[in-house]
């Protein structure tokens, strides 16, 4: 179930710092480094676990498992993706079942038409209003803990324009969501206007090479956000790292101090062994 301790920071009035997890061993490193929540990427998800872009490829089925993993391995609130509830009506209410149910603190909704993409590309294209408005209810209406929060995004201000984005954020907020995310601001002056004109919790979502500026969290803040999230820091890292290592390997035949690796034996306590040396030492023959 819903993790509390989100909903009462942003009650609070907390600063809410998440980065993106995308596979269980960054979900493991993030958990251990104080966050307040945990942001669940499907972009990174479904590149790391399909190899595919972010253009609503992935299902429900494709995603809950992974997600569950997730909450499962993890003491810090989880808000998670779940692009447009995978469908009509009937899917939000199961999606939302299935998230609460997985261990999930707070759902990312969308107004984007199917197949949705990610929203700082090219072509999006968004459904009629009162269509989202109707999702939220039923996203609202299907909870079964108000500790369980709903975040409702509007990708409208690419094709549509600021305006509108704005008129569909305070509509959403009526309608029931918690939490308000108006996608791909492309200035801070737009930032600012959003953090006057909607009377809700903002998410600001900081994408590396994105469309928004990356502001530092206290400026976010001085805006009148109440969530940061960076869903592209985690896999963004790994993938040059990994790129690093092995042109590395390949070009000298063994990692050289090019390479930075994380310890071996922290990464064997990371990832639970010391629990199964215990085990062996307790009950193997």
């Amino acid at each position: 179930m819903a993790n509390p301790a989100l909903k009462a920071a942003i009650a609070r009035k907390d600063f809410i710092l998440a980065p993106g997890i995308y596979d269980l061993i960054s979900a493991l490193i993030a958990d251990r480094m104080g966050f307040p929540a945990l942001y669940v990427t499907g972009y990174g998800t479904v590149a790391s676990s399909l190899g595919l872009p972010d253009a609503g490829i992935a299902t429900y089925s494709d995603m809950i498992g992974r997600i569950a993993q997730m909450a499962q391995m993890t003491e810090t609130p989880i808000i998670a993706d779940a692009d447009t509830g995978y469908g009509g009506l009937l899917n939000v209410r199961h999606t939302v079942r299935g998230y609460e149910a997985a261990g999930v603190s707070a759902i990312q909704l969308e107004d984007q038409v199917f197949p949705k993409k990610c929203g700082h590309t090219p072509t999006r294209q968004v459904v009629p209003s009162d269509e989202m408005v109707r999702k939220i209810q039923v996203a609202v209406d299907a909870r079964q803990s108000d500790d369980f929060l709903v975040i409702a995004r509007t990708d409208a201000r690419t094709a549509h324009g600021l305006d509108e984005a704005i008129r569909r954020a305070v509509a959403y907020g009526e309608a029931g969501a918690d939490l308000i995310f108006v996608e791909s601001p492309e200035s801070t002056e737009e930032m600012a206007r959003i953090g006057k004109e909607i009377d809700r919790p903002l998410i600001a979502n900081m994408v590396n090479g994105g469309r928004t500026p990356l502001l530092p969290a206290d400026e976010l803040q001085a805006l009148g956000f109440a969530v940061a999230i960076h869903p592209a820091a985690g896999f963004l890292s790994a993938a040059a790292a990994l790129q690093t290592a092995y042109a590395d390997l390949k070009a000298n035949g063994i990692n050289t101090d090019r390479t930075e690796l994380y310890s071996f034996a922290e990464f064997n306590q990371l990832i639970g062994f010391e629990d199964v040396w215990a085990f062996d030492q307790r009950y193997a023959v």
